[in-house]
């Protein structure tokens, strides 16, 4: 990796600190409830793993740390907090064990809160584990062709190199979130078939995934083609409680696409602040749903997030700071004010 490294921050922000008085509160959006939706919805918060690996510049780990801490310091409880994959793989998060310690303290301090890491195989298993991670991530994909480029093996050979991961972090106590990619198209193969997709779910949460996160990963979705999956899933058996989703707005579909979810019944959706990242291994495959927008959506249809817009969106525009360009999220954009 041959650019620059983004310049150090200043030390991590408190609670009061992350409230910066250039983000503007209009008293909005109006919240207007639909009985038909759920009262509560859980963030999965990706942008510190998902959002940040695909940074073509090394962002400093105190950097990580200090983003990690504002987004908790915001209210959200579920945050990725990086990956124990190769460095050679994925540079950007190749710091795993320095950030680490750097959290120490951080779920004390801010009571529910878990700070799950991506784990690609046994190895990266017992490094995650020597740093007492608490919740570990599988990434496994729906179709052949992003699996070899993506894990270089077979999509069937990849379930099971997670077997013993899974496995092992169960008798450890740490449950396994399963992620599952390119469940609604791939660049490649193109549309993929609904079957194919349930069976590769269905095999992660029997292996014992505690969770099945569905990914768009290069967004092409629509919300009929949600609806219909979850509704395959709900055939196949699978409480809608174990499902969480996972859009990217290549389409500008994530939120039509993350509402269609929520009439289906799902409470876990996956964000990334600022709406950072993409995929590495799917050049096609724009930025992930901003945590912003999403939290503006719920917060107007009533919905019970926990999370304060205000501290989430200055956390975000802190983070385009240091990464030296705009936030691509609308509700940042519409929010934050820089003082002349």
């Amino acid at each position: 990796m041959t650019s620059a490294p983004i310049p150090a921050a200043t030390a991590a922000a408190t609670p009061s600190e992350a409230r910066e008085p250039d983000t503007v509160d209009l008293g909005l959006p109006q919240a207007v409830k639909d009985p038909s939706l759920p009262a509560e919805v859980r963030i999965h918060e990706v942008g510190p793993r998902d959002g940040l690996q695909n940074e073509k510049s090394l962002v400093p780990v105190e950097v990580k740390a200090e983003f990690i801490e504002r987004l908790a310091a915001a209210g959200l409880r579920t945050v990725e907090a990086t990956s124990f994959v190769h460095p050679k793989w994925v540079p950007q998060l190749a710091d795993a064990e320095e950030l680490m310690p750097r959290l120490t303290g951080l779920a004390e301090r801010h009571p529910g809160l878990r700070l799950p890491v991506l784990v690609p195989n046994e190895r990266g298993l017992d490094r995650a584990l020597a740093h007492h991670a608490t919740d570990i991530a599988v990434f496994a994909s729906a179709t052949e062709t992003f699996a070899r480029r993506n894990l270089n093996r077979s999509a069937d050979e990849a379930l099971e190199m997670f077997r013993p991961v899974i496995g092992r972090a169960a008798e450890a106590g740490v449950p396994t979130r399963g992620y599952l990619s390119m469940c609604f198209g791939d660049p490649w193969e193109g549309p993929v078939p609904q079957s194919q997709v349930i069976d590769f779910g269905l095999r992660l949460l029997d292996l014992g995934c505690t969770e099945l996160s569905l990914g768009d990963t290069i967004g092409v979705a629509t919300p009929g083609q949600v609806t219909e999956l979850l509704a395959g899933f709900a055939r196949a058996g699978v409480p809608v409680e174990r499902i969480a989703v996972h859009f990217h707005d290549t389409y500008g579909q994530a939120l039509a696409n993350t509402l269609a979810a929520l009439r289906s019944g799902v409470t876990v959706v996956d964000a990334s602040a600022g709406g950072l990242g993409g995929c590495p291994y799917a050049k096609s495959a724009t930025g992930n749903l901003a945590t912003e927008d999403l939290v503006w959506m719920l917060h107007g249809l009533g919905i019970e997030t926990g999370v304060d817009l205000r501290a989430l969106v200055a956390a975000s525009a802190w983070m385009a700071r240091q990464l030296g360009r705009p936030s691509p999220s609308r509700a940042v954009q519409a929010l934050y004010h820089r003082p002349a």
